[in-house]
């Protein structure tokens, strides 16, 4: 696939070689956050993709709890790759590199369209913290807004609200009214409830559904990746819910698009959102580069422009 080629020529083989081994290292971890630190306080593109050579034994949900990934990162990053069986020698794309959200970057940002949570932690100007998360299906959606934590609980005891309670009657589940602190609580050992209180961050005791649209609203989060945000955030703090397929960011004069859309029947939307950024931010627009970004829609970022100079003009008039 042709932004995969575009990812060796644009960092060459020696990241992708480091990373292979950072991930041979850290295999048989749990991976508690990812935390980058931006390279410039301009800049809003973080981390590095790397390729790594599959063993026997891996399933790409391994490789992806390793790294604070999700289900959908690994599956839209290697399409081609059984998701279970990738078999011994299989070249797995490492998908950690990410465009940061377009809103303030204040508190925590959840951005449902990609199954990610952020965390900007007070007094660190050039740090963030990535966590895979899981978010609401169909009806029971993830709500938008902003909010705050108001709660934060160990070892919390489950009480399951009637929606969820009637979706899971329908398949022939009835739960009891409450479930104890213990391996079976669906919320795992750490809860935080935001100022809509029907909902919660939390962990889980079905860490494989990570990265997925498997909730009943509430937003999970990996056992070792929710236990090391409960440690830091306090009580309120602010949480931007937020819904951005298509994000754009800088990192030095490059321009990139992460797509995240999953479906293609919203790529009209990209045409406004680039258009509006390039005029925004001087942004000279690659518009064969972008389309492509977005047909792929592999989730990993793409160079799709660069910061404009006196005289440019875009390389390409816009096609989709």
């Amino acid at each position: 696939m042709r932004g995969f080629d575009s990812i060796k020529r644009q960092r060459g083989w020696l990241v992708l070689a480091l990373g292979a081994l950072l991930l041979q290292w850290n295999v048989g971890r749990e991976a508690q956050a990812e935390t980058f630190r931006l390279e410039n306080p301009n800049d809003t593109v973080v981390g590095f993709p790397f390729y790594f050579t599959a063993r026997s034994k891996d399933t790409l949900m391994d490789i992806a709890r390793q790294n604070n990934l999700g289900y959908a990162d690994m599956r839209q990053a290697n399409p081609k790759v059984d998701m279970w069986v990738p078999g011994e020698g299989a070249e797995v794309l490492v998908p950690s590199f990410y465009v940061l959200p377009n809103v303030p970057h204040v508190g925590i940002i959840i951005n449902r369209a990609e199954k990610r949570l952020y965390y900007f932690p007070p007094g660190q100007a050039s740090e963030v913290q990535i966590f895979a998360i899981s978010v609401g299906r169909d009806a029971m959606g993830t709500p938008l807004g902003s909010f705050k934590i108001i709660e934060k609980k160990k070892d919390p005891i489950w009480t399951p609200g009637p929606n969820v309670r009637a979706s899971h009657a329908a398949r022939g589940d009835i739960l009891p009214a409450q479930v104890m602190p213990g391996p079976e609580n669906p919320l795992g050992r750490f809860a935080m409830r935001l100022s809509n209180p029907d909902y919660l961050i939390h962990g889980t005791s079905m860490p494989w559904g990570m990265g997925m649209e498997v909730s009943g609203g509430c937003i999970r989060m990996y056992p070792e990746g929710v236990e090391k945000l409960f440690g830091q955030v306090s009580v309120d703090t602010p949480v931007a819910i937020i819904d951005q397929p298509y994000k754009l960011g800088w990192r030095g004069d490059e321009l990139y698009l992460e797509v995240q859309t999953g479906e293609k029947s919203i790529k009209r939307s990209a045409r406004a959102v680039i258009s509006g950024w390039s005029q925004a931010e001087g942004a000279v627009i690659d518009w064969a580069a972008a389309e492509r970004a977005v047909k792929e829609d592999t989730g990993v970022p793409q160079v799709v422009g660069r910061r404009s100079h006196s005289g440019d003009k875009s390389y390409l008039p816009m096609i989709f």
